[in-house]
């Protein structure tokens, strides 16, 4: 991931801006006074949006099936 300071940043908005699109590489801004900040394209924004949705979703699913196992187990003895 490349990494760029705030001012080199405003000095090449859209070039950089077009680089994280057409790439699809996150961009880390770094500030002297603040936290640095990730620039990120809105397409891999999403895809990062519902790789998370879709672990959620698996790993409720999961606790899904071992309930479904326990209640089955305790209607069966």
């Amino acid at each position: 991931m490349d990494s760029i300071s705030y001012a080199e940043f405003q000095k090449n908005l859209a070039d950089t801006l077009d680089k994280v699109n057409d790439e699809h590489k996150p961009v880390i801004v770094t500030r002297e006074k603040g936290e640095p900040v990730v620039v990120l394209s809105q397409e891999d924004f999403r895809a990062y949006e519902e790789m998370a949705y879709q672990m959620v979703k698996l790993k409720n699913e999961e606790c899904l099936k071992c309930a479904l196992a326990e209640l089955d187990k305790q209607t069966t003895v």
